[in-house]
């Protein structure tokens, strides 16, 4: 029985680097470090004590989950032609192996799935309408990738091959949040639910995925709005939709609003299909008992933030500490640590500057703890009396650390 794969194969697969990996791991190897022998025995199908380059790269490629080298350099050409939208390069691959039009572009079975499909989720129609005429079959998929990123182009260019809106297809841009997609499914019919017809839950993906793009998130909202369901009318759910009208509304009825606290509840309502687990909501810095500004600075609205902050809120305000002596963080925190997953560039240092500008200290002490889903590590991490700088510092994936604004604090 093989191994599991111990790495995730990139989106876009650099064969330098996969390369400079291997050659790395020969010489660790010869040096007898533990992990390289370790991965050797693991993926080689036949280690040796004395392993040649060749080896070390068919180690890297089974550590990826892909069967040969071979294939995984196959992988990284096929998916830098179709980045570079370079059709007939995707064609020459495509002739001289032809099984590739169905094989995942990266080798290994993913979400991004062939050829076709891979570039519908990087929007390059040229390349989508030559693979069908060489007999590419995955419209269907192709058809909601390309609604998933809002590649509408090519999504109405597959639509025009047979790809239809089907149950459960607005999902997609309900994960991605992107408006534009969701739209477009809907001008087709499709319904606003997912592949069991559940409307909610269609709902409460938009308002717990991972996805961060305000904008885009506004646009579903506004959408779920029109078709029908209710959203409560809350500060909370103000800021999710980006409604500073509602917000100011608010504002005029309870003057000590920007000083107050949620819950996960108050944050996330189960009512419009959020989990009452709090970690299904994919957020860095916890939430649970926070005020809107924190709120804020997890989703990206920035423009809200500066309203708030023009309106008396305080750069400083705790969130509230629960029974075992947990929270009691600042806004600051949360741009330390934030879901990572963003549409364009991830700047939550402009975030760190605004509230360092309105006075945020960064000498605070707060103690959190955090468990991340569909993390390698998925335990829960506890940190006690700690600053926003030590809570980046020390947080279990630092993929999830802006080192920018670690560098602020």
């Amino acid at each position: 029985m093989s191994s599991p794969s111990v790495r995730d194969i990139p989106v876009h697969p650099n064969l330098t680097q996969l390369k400079r990996q291997a050659k790395d791991l020969l010489r660790l190897h010869q040096s007898g470090d533990p992990e390289a022998v370790d991965l050797f025995r693991r993926y080689h199908p036949r280690p040796s004590d004395a392993p040649k380059l060749a080896d070390a790269q068919l180690a890297i490629a089974r550590s990826y989950g892909i069967p040969s080298w071979t294939r995984l350099v196959m992988a990284c050409h096929m998916t830098d032609a179709i980045w570079t939208d370079d059709v007939e390069a995707v064609r020459a691959l495509i002739l001289k192996d032809p099984k590739l039009l169905v094989e995942d572009a990266r080798g290994v079975k993913g979400n991004w799935g062939p050829p076709m499909s891979y570039a519908a989720t990087a929007g390059r129609p040229r390349i989508v309408a030559m693979l069908r005429e060489l007999g590419a079959q995955d419209v269907q998929y192709a058809f909601e990738r390309a609604c998933l990123k809002g590649w509408l182009d090519t999504a109405r260019q597959l639509y025009d091959m047979g790809g239809r809106p089907e149950l459960g297809s607005v999902m997609g841009p309900c994960e991605t949040v992107n408006g534009d997609g969701l739209e477009f499914l809907l001008s087709l019919g499709a319904e606003l639910a997912d592949s069991d017809g559940d409307r909610l839950k269609a709902v409460g993906l938009i308002m717990e995925t991972y996805s961060r793009d305000a904008k885009g998130k506004h646009k579903c909202l506004e959408l779920v709005a029109k078709a029908g369901i209710w959203l409560p009318d809350t500060p909370p759910m103000a800021v999710h939709r980006g409604r500073r009208d509602l917000l100011e509304a608010h504002l005029a009825q309870d003057p000590l609003l920007l000083s107050r606290t949620f819950t996960h509840r108050d944050i996330f309502p189960p009512e419009i299909g959020c989990s009452e687990e709090p970690g299904w909501a994919l957020h860095g810095t916890p939430l649970d008992g926070t005020t809107l500004l924190h709120l804020c600075v997890d989703y990206d609205e920035f423009e809200l933030a500066e309203w708030m902050l023009a309106n008396g809120a305080d750069a400083n305000a705790l969130a509230a500490v629960d029974k075992d002596g947990f929270g009691g963080h600042t806004p600051i925190y949360g741009t330390i640590v934030s879901q990572p997953y963003r549409t364009g560039v991830r700047a939550h240092e402009r975030f760190t500057r605004l509230l360092l500008d309105h006075g945020a200290r960064t000498n605070v002490r707060a103690s959190l703890r955090k468990a991340l889903k569909f993390a390698q590590d998925e335990t829960l991490h506890e940190f006690r009396d700690v600053t926003p700088k030590e809570w980046g510092q020390r947080f279990q994936v630092q993929a999830w650390v802006n080192p920018e604004a670690l560098k602020l604090v």
